[in-house]
């Protein structure tokens, strides 16, 4: 799908990284057929040390070569490089976003019927394990959506959905591994607690979800049918649920993901207005 396609990257930071990292584990293409772009002369040699890709200072040059460009900069800066790339763009170059907040609109205001396809990933994309959700312009196709879905899924797991679930996208995947690091450390000073060293109860706490979340993904069974499955009667996991449902830990995360998408959609507001 990918074999003779070039690969651009405008902007090195950790989310490029984490992406060049598994398009190339997993063989989706070979270093000399990835471009990257950035402003520092010190991440372009990172880049092409640990990767062995190709590097520029030019976008002119990144643009030129790449079929699919990604923009892995930061939002405030999207602007000036949509100017800068808009000029240059054949009309069969693939364009994928991942700034934040930066809506299709936006994009293709300045791309001018350019195929667009807008990410929201998730840091877990560093490690292989990112959820990373697509929505795609007016003039992307499907097999555009293919194309991206198979990057995007080399770094974890990754669906396409229409952009207006965005926001709340961004409330349960995109902010989520912030919810879950504050489970992991609670659970942490719990074992601390109950009499476990801080070392082994870390260990403990972030395999103990890892190991569940694999089980709801791999089984395909209902989180409350696994869950019944290690209740036993009047036995020690009821009993610690049974606290966790008079704390409100689960209205808690309701409005967590909550607050999170409002938040996402006043952002998303002030930058248009």
């Amino acid at each position: 799908m990918l074999q003779n396609k070039k690969i651009g990257f405008i902007g090195s930071g950790a989310m490029a990284e984490a992406l060049i990292d598994g398009i190339l584990k997993a063989n989706l293409v070979t270093p000399s057929q990835i471009i990257v772009n950035d402003i520092s002369q010190n991440r372009l040699e990172h880049m092409a040390g640990k990767f062995g890709v190709l590097t520029t200072l030019s976008i002119k040059d990144t643009v030129k070569a790449a079929d699919i460009l990604f923009l892995t900069v930061k939002p405030q800066i999207i602007n000036g490089v949509l100017d800068a790339i808009a000029p240059l763009l054949s009309p069969t170059t693939l364009v994928v976003s991942i700034a934040a907040g930066i809506t299709i609109g936006i994009l293709e205001s300045k791309l001018i019927r350019i195929p667009i396809v807008r990410v929201m990933p998730n840091t877990p994309v560093s490690v292989g394990e990112g959820m990373s959700v697509l929505a795609l312009g007016h003039y992307a196709g499907e097999e555009n959506g293919e194309l991206v879905l198979t990057i995007f899924a080399s770094v974890g797991r990754a669906i396409i959905m229409d952009e207006n679930a965005m926001d709340a996208v961004t409330g349960l995947s995109g902010s989520g591994p912030g919810y879950v690091f504050v489970l992991i450390d609670a659970l942490t000073d719990a074992g601390v607690r109950v009499g476990l060293s801080r070392q082994n109860s870390l260990v403990m706490a972030a395999q103990t979800l890892l190991g569940a979340a694999k089980m709801v993904l791999e089984t395909g069974e209902h989180p409350a049918r696994l869950r019944d499955m290690v209740t036993s009667p009047g036995g020690t996991a009821i009993a610690g649920i049974h606290v966790l449902e008079q704390k409100g830990v689960r209205a808690a995360l309701i409005d967590a993901v909550q607050a999170a998408t409002k938040r996402s959609q006043e952002m998303g507001k002030k930058s248009h207005g």
